[in-house]
């Protein structure tokens, strides 16, 4: 609770000195980009100075090591939702090295689970029912390859307008530095 009080704290400050002026915006994209991350704190400030983006410019979605895991989940519709609902027309799947995804172990991360107090039964329970543990808490090997899956997943979705280029990057946490994986421009022609 020490962590939310402070932020309200703060927060009371914040708008009591107009501090959020500075902030105003649309909701539209300004560039029309939306960008999939990770969620790597190395990456909050960086990955924008690092694309010269402020805000107002883009949309950026944030999940665990910028991997699209479901055709159908969340972080799709959020894709789809900034395509169709807030203008944006082109995607940047964004991963980056020395990813806490990387090589991530199933078994590691459930004996995790189990020592903050998931038991054995609950998770037996969410196994008779179709979850695959590994296939859900499984990292990846190449940053570049899940890059390049992630992607591809967009890309091909049917519900993507052929017209949307999905490019794929990843940035180096240490100097921020980008490399093309692959440039939606060339494969959208």
């Amino acid at each position: 609770m020490a962590i939310l009080n402070e932020i309200l704290s703060f927060n009371e400050k914040f708008v009591a000195n107009k501090e959020y002026e500075k902030y105003e915006t649309t909701k539209y994209p300004e560039k029309k980009l939306v960008i999939i991350s990770c969620m790597d704190t190395r990456l909050t400030e960086l990955l924008p100075q690092a694309m010269n983006v402020k805000n107002g410019d883009v949309k950026i979605i944030k999940t665990a090591g910028a991997i699209i895991a479901h055709p159908f989940g969340s972080v799709m519709r959020s894709i789809l939702v900034a395509i169709y609902a807030l203008k944006a027309s082109e995607v940047c799947v964004i991963g980056h090295h020395d990813c806490g995804m990387s090589a991530m172990n199933p078994d590691d991360f459930i004996g995790k689970m189990k020592d903050k107090g998931i038991t054995e039964e609950t998770l037996n329970t969410l196994k008779y029912s179709g979850m695959d543990f590994n296939q859900w808490l499984r990292g990846f090997d190449n940053v570049e390859d899940a890059v390049e899956s992630s992607v591809n997943l967009v890309k091909h979705h049917p519900l993507l307008p052929k017209s949307v280029a999905v490019h794929g990057l990843v940035i180096d946490p240490e100097t921020g530095k980008l490399d093309v994986v692959i440039d939606g421009y060339k494969n959208n022609e």
